[in-house]
């Protein structure tokens, strides 16, 4: 018998006024890979992740987690269902008045009544997974952009959820930390057996640690495949894509 996703999407919808951003996207999510979905800028990347957590609503559509549509039982059900995910949201969106350890630390003190000395306890253990130690009362502001992303992480990962989403978790670092933040993911997924959800622009640097790749094009998914398969793929479109030619059936939106 073949494996349920864990995630399902499911003719998903999505306008902002004239704007017909999700045209009946189609996709399946399964428990413990890492899918990377690629696109052009403007395609609906990012709002198509902040349907998965339920920030946005469709038009039409759902999205099953479990089979469960996270729409349907109210409020009260979409939030037991976000409890199960994480998100590092683009930019790492660190609160700059607050130190590491309350950055990190936030998370556990809104959803859980955990000891202030538990709490503690768990940010040092955290940052030490994400390769930071002995900077707890730094400030984001005296950190290299490198060391925020890996701060985020830790805060997106600190209460250990199922499935963690990451919006292009990787803007404004340099090759060299693009790759250290993207293999990072990879060990620490590995080690907390989170489901991965990365949009990113980094290609061809994702497709290393990326279990499948799914690219999104006008509304819908234009294909998904394993990463290598995916790099090999006959669709023109793709091939464009992958080459980042200017010739090709793709146009700028």
């Amino acid at each position: 018998m073949a494996e349920m996703p864990l995630i399902q999407v499911r003719g998903l919808y999505k306008r902002f006024g004239r704007q017909e951003v999700l045209k009946g996207l189609n996709l399946d999510i399964m428990r413990g890979e890492i899918l990377a979905i690629v696109g052009l800028s403007g395609t609906g990347k990012s709002v198509f992740l902040k349907h998965l957590i339920g920030l946005i609503q469709p038009d039409r559509g759902q999205v099953l987690v479990e089979g469960q549509d996270i729409h349907q039982g109210g409020s009260g059900h979409l939030a037991q269902v976000r409890e199960r995910f994480g998100m590092l949201f683009q930019g790492g969106a660190l609160f700059d008045s607050m130190t590491v350890a309350d950055n990190v630390a936030f998370p556990l003190q809104e959803k859980t009544r955990r000891s202030d000395t538990e709490i503690s306890t768990a940010v040092t253990h955290m940052l030490k997974d994400v390769g930071l130690e002995d900077i707890e009362g730094k400030f984001p502001d005296q950190l290299s952009g490198g060391m925020r992303k890996r701060v985020a992480l830790a805060r997106a990962l600190v209460l250990h959820p199922e499935i963690v989403l990451f919006d292009e978790p990787t803007t404004g670092l340099d090759p060299i930390l693009v790759r250290s933040i993207h293999h990072l993911i990879a060990d620490t997924q590995a080690r907390l057996h989170y489901t991965a959800v990365i949009v990113s622009h980094e290609i061809p640097q994702i497709f290393d640690i990326a279990t499948r790749v799914a690219m999104l094009h006008q509304g819908v998914i234009l294909e998904v495949d394993t990463a290598a398969r995916f790099q090999c793929s006959s669709n023109p479109a793709v091939q464009q894509f992958i080459a980042g030619a200017i010739e090709g059936p793709l146009t700028p939106t």
